[in-house]
């Protein structure tokens, strides 16, 4: 496989991943409303992270940032966080997908892909919490009452993240099987090209 190919095949890759992310979200998701305003219970967390262990850190990344923030751009309650999930979720599947991928291990490593998906949880947790804490602040609520107000957040995306991260390691390694059989060339070198 060339390098254009190769090229065009992450694009298709990416493209595809970002629109399964959008569907999951738009069709799998529970609306949560919080005193720091509206979130979701979903699963398309565990795509988010499969996305960057399958196809590393930028990939994944632009995968996870794209179907997070059509998202949002098309739902009226969510519309004008789109720039800032887009980075969130970016940020997300780029920490897991770097973490996955280190060392050519080209998210094979069980070690490595756990450390990945826990990470970008983490890393993805702290900054929605931050920004609704932030966002409370500046409409004039102090710190502590701010944080009490996100409670509801912290635990609903505590979830989301937990369930994302169990999901995420049970189907690597079918997946993984898969893309081995169906793209050998791409599962043997394409991620450490794309980092």
């Amino acid at each position: 496989m060339n390098l254009k190919q190769k090229k065009l095949l992450n694009y298709v890759l990416t493209a595809v991943m970002a629109a399964m992310i959008f569907v999951t979200t738009y069709f799998l998701k529970i609306p949560v409303t919080t005193p720091a305003g509206p979130t979701m219970l979903k699963v398309s967390n565990i795509l988010i992270l499969l996305a960057g262990i399958l196809f590393g850190g930028v990939y994944g990344g632009l995968a996870a940032g794209i179907g997070s923030g059509l998202y949002d751009l098309l739902d009226p309650v969510y519309i004008t966080s789109a720039p800032l999930t887009f980075v969130r979720f970016f940020i997300m599947a780029f920490v897991c997908g770097t973490i996955s991928n280190s060392g050519k291990s080209n998210g094979t490593s069980f070690s490595k892909n756990l450390c990945g998906t826990l990470v970008g949880a983490l890393t993805y947790w702290l900054l929605y919490i931050s920004e609704s804490v932030i966002k409370l602040m500046i409409e004039g609520s102090a710190f502590v009452p701010a944080l009490a107000a996100t409670a509801p957040k912290m635990i609903t995306s505590g979830i989301n993240q937990a369930v994302a991260v169990i999901g995420a390691m049970l189907l690597i390694i079918p997946l993984n099987k898969a893309l081995k059989k169906y793209l050998p060339k791409f599962s043997q070198d394409n991620k450490e090209n794309a980092e």
